[in-house]
């Protein structure tokens, strides 16, 4: 393979005046990547960043590499026959309609729904339960690229007014745009520079947060401070919005404001992070546009998390960790908040609670049970009436839950790692589940099965780890296999049905995800488990899963692949620098890969309850043991390794992705390419267009497919 691609790259490059930067035993020519003498001072420490100037993702000298990089990673694709096949069956596969759980606001049934070929899902409205309606919001007429995606949406308490968040190129930055539900007119309202908010309506008008516009040039990399919450009047201009809260000693701190569903209460949130949260209530019924709102404190920390479900005529339900790592609910009196008056309604039980919905006065808890749902419906003193019948006997996930307070009827998806969405209606007076729509997909899913297996940590943690593959296959020790992780900020990765993963499924791979620590399967504890100066856990959870799947005979290094994003990607690149001889193909995407300066760039400060800062000299000090860009060793032999970012990512920002590869490809000593894709007009990938999603993971899975060692039929 090597002598059918190396004249192409060298011709290319040599075009380009670009020369070699990595070791010629490697076979490859990497695009030149300038070092500069820039260094950093930590602590008493010198510490060396060759590769500052990339932070200016859009420079001149940064779009000119980004170009040869892209330019070198689709030569050497081209190269690999098995990439349009894959292209093509990954569209076909992709092609099933798709439907979301209906709703009802005011006079109206809204739902989503994708005919199979649209990049973007459309929003129905329709008259009655089950009618097809008519088109309400299309996202695929926003832009003629598609890289414009609907985010959000918030109707107004009567129903006449939709507003609705939109994104461009998968920035985090959003518009905020008003409709008229019953004639479609779009108004002329528009709210720019709006990032994490949600839209909260009380009477003509809508909350919502955002920051000052960002400086020319830093819109996408510079470190987005002092939140703030406004109103905005229909019909007027964002000039004229009404600043409602604001915290001006706090620059790191982001806010919002929601209402109960009788309007009766607004309710304050502040975080200083992803995890923990003040709260603040007021009553709302008399409120103007116009007047001050009077916020009563109810916590002012940041160390546990409180979400106000709603008001009841026994009080506001809050939804909380505090005092309970699986979550519980507990009852506040408004007029006496304090913590200590608080009651428990629902408590805290061995699994985990992940969510509290209201149905026809009745609550529906759903839980965690070991990664997979469990619905049960409680009456209003919080004692179990039913159990919700799932569909399947397997492992699998409910989702999307939609319900009226006083309706007997709830809503939901349930997805498995072998089917995509079902949406399924639930009558609380029956208590029967019955199917309401189910895509109809190009996939044999009944070939598939998953089971979940238990297996021992470094330090003698149980992990869980579900593994998918064809009915009946033999474990030779021989099969190609893709270990999927995550591992952080409280977040379960639960079963899911992933389009792109079915080409590989068919074709004969394991599919292996790892439940680590970091992540919230089993609550709290769970979590805190791996992070901060615990975040090696983390990286030695998924090292024991890699062994296991090898040891147990499902395959070997030679034919293992493993892959993350984010603060997976986090993950990939650690193990990468940790266990380079473990597995064959490493594929980290938009990860967070230098370790010491994540927190100066837009929303990154965020993520220091996770990861710990730099600017504490003993976090410092466990920080550079792992951060990935600062661990790549001269002379070692690397996977085969394609890096995925997007040039506008301003979550995760592709400086990242750029410092690693650069390291990598300086100072790869083995035979195995270390390449970049980055994607033009993306994002971290959030409302990825369908076209772009399949280039992605056709590129991705040729990656794999080729060095695994896998043939396309």
């Amino acid at each position: 393979m090597k002598q059918l691609f190396f004249p192409l790259f060298a011709a290319f490059l040599m075009a380009c005046g670009s020369t070699s930067t990595s070791e010629e035993s490697t076979g490859f020519i990497y695009p030149e990547t300038r070092k500069s003498d820039h260094v950093d001072h930590y602590h008493g420490t010198e510490v060396a960043d060759p590769y500052q100037w990339m932070e200016d993702d859009f420079a001149e000298e940064v779009t000119s590499w980004v170009n040869a990089q892209n330019a070198l990673t689709n030569s050497y694709l081209d190269t690999i026959p098995q990439r349009e096949k894959i292209n093509a069956r990954l569209t076909e596969i992709w092609s099933f309609a798709k439907m979301g759980a209906p709703y009802k606001k005011g006079n109206y049934y809204f739902y989503s729904k994708n005919n199979g070929t649209q990049n973007h899902s459309v929003v129905y409205k329709a008259n009655q339960l089950g009618e097809e309606g008519t088109a309400f919001l299309d996202p695929n007429t926003f832009s003629e690229d598609g890289t414009t995606a609907l985010t959000s949406l918030s109707f107004s308490k009567d129903g006449k007014w939709a507003a609705y968040a939109i994104s461009k190129a998968g920035s985090d930055w959003r518009e905020i745009h008003v409709k008229n539900v019953a004639t479609g007119e779009v108004m002329d309202d528009l709210i720019e520079w709006v990032k994490f908010s949600g839209i909260s309506w009380k009477g003509n008008g809508f909350f919502y947060s955002r920051y000052d516009a960002p400086k020319e040039g830093e819109e996408y990399s510079g470190k987005n401070e002092f939140h703030k919450v406004y109103y905005h009047t229909l019909g007027t201009t964002q000039s004229e919005d009404v600043l409602i809260y604001e915290d001006t000693e706090h620059p790191l701190r982001n806010f919002g404001i929601s209402l109960t569903d009788d309007e009766q209460y607004f309710v304050l949130s502040g975080t200083e992070s992803t995890s923990g949260n003040s709260l603040y209530i007021a009553y709302a019924k008399a409120w103007q546009p116009g007047k001050e709102i009077s916020f009563t404190p109810v916590i002012e920390g940041f160390e546990q998390d409180y979400w106000v479900i709603d008001n009841t005529d026994k009080g506001l339900l809050v939804f909380t960790n505090d005092g309970a790592p699986k979550n519980r609910v507990a009852l506040m009196n408004p007029t006496d908040p304090a913590k200590e008056n608080w009651t428990t309604l629902v408590a805290e039980k061995e699994h985990v609670l992940e969510s509290i919905s209201m149905a026809n006065g009745h609550l529906v808890a759903k839980y965690l049970e070991d990664v997979s749902s469990k619905m049960y419906v409680l009456n209003m003193d919080g004692e179990t009436v039913q159990e919700i019948p799932l569909p399947g006997s397997g492992y699998g996930i409910a989702e999307s839950i939609t319900s009226e307070k006083d309706d007997s009827l709830l809503f939901f998806s349930y997805v498995t790692y072998t089917a995509p969405h079902s949406i399924y209606q639930y009558n609380l007076n029956t208590n029967a589940t019955e199917l309401y729509f189910k895509p109809d997909i190009d996939f044999d899913s009944e070939a598939l099965e998953t089971k979940q297996i238990f297996f021992k940590s470094k330090d003698g943690t149980t992990i869980p780890m579900f593994i998918t593959h064809k009915k009946g296959l033999q474990y030779d020790g021989n099969t190609p296999t893709f270990l999927f992780g995550y591992g952080g900020f409280n977040i379960s990765y639960t079963p899911e049905f992933r389009v792109d993963r079915t080409v590989f499924l068919e074709n004969g791979g394991i599919y292996a995800v790892a439940n680590i620590r970091g992540g919230g399967e089993y609550g709290e504890a769970w979590h805190k488990a791996g992070i901060q100066l615990n975040k090696q856990n983390v990286f030695d959870d998924f090292i024991a899963a890699a062994e296991y799947l090898i040891e147990e005979g499902y395959t070997n290094k030679e034919k293992l692949a493993v892959h993350g994003r984010s603060n997976g990607g986090l993950l990939i690149g650690a193990i990468m620098t940790q266990r380079p001889d473990l597995f064959k193909v490493a594929i980290p995407k938009v990860g967070v890969l230098d370790m010491l300066k994540y927190h100066k760039f837009t929303i990154g400060w965020a993520w220091v309850t996770d990861y710990g800062s730099s600017d504490d000299e003993e976090q410092f000090n466990n920080l550079i043991q792992y951060s990935p860009v600062h661990n790549v060793k001269e002379g070692t032999e690397y996977p085969a390794t394609l890096v995925v970012t997007g040039d506008h990512d301003d979550r995760v920002v592709p400086a990242h992705s750029f410092k690693f590869i650069a390291e990598l490809q300086a100072k790869q000593a083995g035979n195995n390419p270390v390449l970049i894709r980055i994607d033009t007009d993306g994002g971290h990938g959030s409302g990825k267009p369908v076209d772009m999603q399949i280039k992605e993971f056709a590129d991705t899975w040729a990656f794999v497919f080729h060095h695994l060692g896998m043939e396309m039929p």
